[in-house]
């Protein structure tokens, strides 16, 4: 089913609000754990400079509004159900990373939930492809930074 294409572009606008607004919700509760408790934190030496994780993330969470509002142009609401409840799934996750993580400030519960969030990442890819192989392509980054920041997750837990 093909939407209707004068709904393209608001429906890409409500894509992009709800990322930015989970974004800004896992942004604030990150900052409140940046201050003493996670600059007082051993990290490893391959840990990126602060100023990196904006510029990803970003770049990150206007692929995650696009593959969403792509899957949405091919699918529509209802026989999108199934890949756009995982796609929000995904997205619902990632904010509870940040919670665990810098809200909490528990980086071995936070590293139980990483790994699950990419293992649904994967699965958002298997099933995104075939239905808009650039949904799926869009979310290639972004799992492989999750994985990355798995690493960097366990190895934060390992180190404290």
């Amino acid at each position: 089913m093909q939407t209707n294409p004068r709904h393209h572009f608001p429906m890409l606008l409500a894509f992009l609000f709800l990322v930015l607004v989970v974004s800004s919700l896992g942004g604030a509760v990150t900052a409140t754990g940046l201050d003493d408790w996670y600059r007082d934190l051993a990290k490893p030496p391959f840990n990126p400079p602060d100023w990196l994780f904006g510029p990803v993330w970003t770049a990150l969470y206007l692929a995650i509004a696009i593959a969403g509002w792509r899957l949405w142009r091919v699918l529509g609401w209802v026989q999108g159900r199934g890949v756009l409840a995982l796609w929000g799934l995904q997205l619902v996750m990632n904010l509870c990373w940040s919670v665990i993580f810098f809200g909490l400030q528990a980086p071995g519960a936070a590293l139980v939930w990483i790994g699950l969030l990419f293992l649904v990442l994967l699965a958002c890819i298997r099933q995104f492809a075939p239905v808009d192989r650039w949904a799926a392509i869009l979310f290639v980054p972004y799992a492989l930074w999750v994985a990355f920041a798995a690493v960097l997750n366990g190895a934060i837990w390992w180190l404290n």
